[in-house]
């Protein structure tokens, strides 16, 4: 059944000295006031930020990662018309010069031959610019002003499996966004009041064998901004989770675990999307364009798959409104490694 998790209200850090878990960090928080000091514990740690924009007419996603032996960056972007979809995956081994933040909203660079990356964070607006100079085949120029609203809440969760294997995640949702998106004389625009990113943190030490689902959107609908977290697997019998909906920026946190049910043979079935012992979350999930990824590395081994399509369904938020939800878009993913 639901039960009250821990809410963290005053800055923490996210290890003790030794690199441990610190036991006071566990809880979630409204504000991105967890700093997460990872040290030690090498070859396991696991970094990334992740910027998935969505626009009236696209969707771009970029992607930093670093997990201890090397940093990836990754690139994509869909148009929801065409289905045009392309990927551009940059792996640097090693790769000490990518320096991953502590801070949830700070600056960060990838800058390689054939990719540049630069995020610059100020006075909470995000300025996010890539530049690729073969994509496709085309030249690719982002240029994005990502607002970070003063008022609205966020999803911070500390997930702990022990005081050597632990979570940290930032998801923050329905993020005006401004800017453009050029792919060789291609040029999308970005109006704020219609394109929002959703902004994934991530530090850790993870299990060596992991399994999750994530599902996301942040759109307006009816006049409101709605963002949607659903997290599963991963934070099965921790006591926390990463459920939670964001209507005007104002954050319901679901203290109860979901269950995603999907056709792992044929991903662009339907899903449905509930919370474990009541009727709080009822979504169904309907795919339009799927994404799959693996890596076989290194002792590492991966599968990933990713869907686009739209929500539609109930959410019971705190004030005990039934939140309807319709034809929201958004993703879900589902993720089984040994790494």
């Amino acid at each position: 059944m639901q039960h009250a998790e821990r809410e963290l209200t005053a800055p923490v850090l996210l290890c003790d000295p030794k690199g441990l878990l610190n036991p006071e960090a566990i809880g979630f928080a409204a504000q991105p006031i967890i700093q997460s000091n990872l040290r030690g514990q090498f070859p396991h740690k696991k970094r990334w930020n992740t910027w998935t924009v969505y626009g009236e007419e696209v969707m771009f996603t970029a992607t930093v990662a670093h997990f201890d032996i090397g940093a990836v960056c990754l690139v994509y972007f869909l148009d929801y018309e065409t289905e045009r979809f392309f990927e551009k995956r940059i792996s640097l081994p090693f790769a000490r010069h990518v320096k991953m933040p502590e801070e949830v909203l700070a600056d960060l660079k990838f800058e390689d031959s054939r990719l540049s990356l630069h995020v610059v964070q100020e006075d909470r607006k995000t300025h996010l610019y890539v530049s690729i100079a073969d994509f496709d085949n085309e030249t690719l120029h982002a240029d994005f002003l990502i607002t970070h609203p003063e008022d609205d809440d966020s999803v911070n969760v500390v997930i702990p499996r022990n005081r050597n294997v632990f979570q940290f995640t930032a998801k923050h949702h329905i993020l005006p966004t401004s800017g453009f998106l050029q792919i060789g004389q291609k040029r999308y625009e970005f109006n704020p009041d219609y394109s929002f990113t959703v902004y994934n943190y991530t530090r850790g030490v993870w299990p060596r064998s992991t399994e999750w689902q994530w599902a996301m959107a942040s759109q307006r609908s009816g006049g409101r901004r709605i963002g949607l977290n659903f997290g599963g697997c991963w934070t099965d019998g921790t006591g926390m989770t990463e459920n939670a909906v964001i209507v005007d920026g104002v954050m319901t946190k679901i203290h109860e675990d979901v269950l995603f049910s999907f056709n792992p043979e044929r991903m662009m079935e339907r899903w449905t999307i509930h919370t474990k012992f009541t009727d709080c979350v009822d979504l169904t999930f309907t795919p339009f364009f799927e994404r799959e990824a693996a890596a076989r590395r290194r002792g590492v081994k991966a599968d990933f798959t990713q869907v686009f399509g739209y929500f539609n369904g109930t959410v019971r938020l705190n004030s005990g409104e039934r939140l309807l939800v319709r034809r929201l878009l958004g993703s879900c993913e589902a993720f089984t490694a040994k790494w």
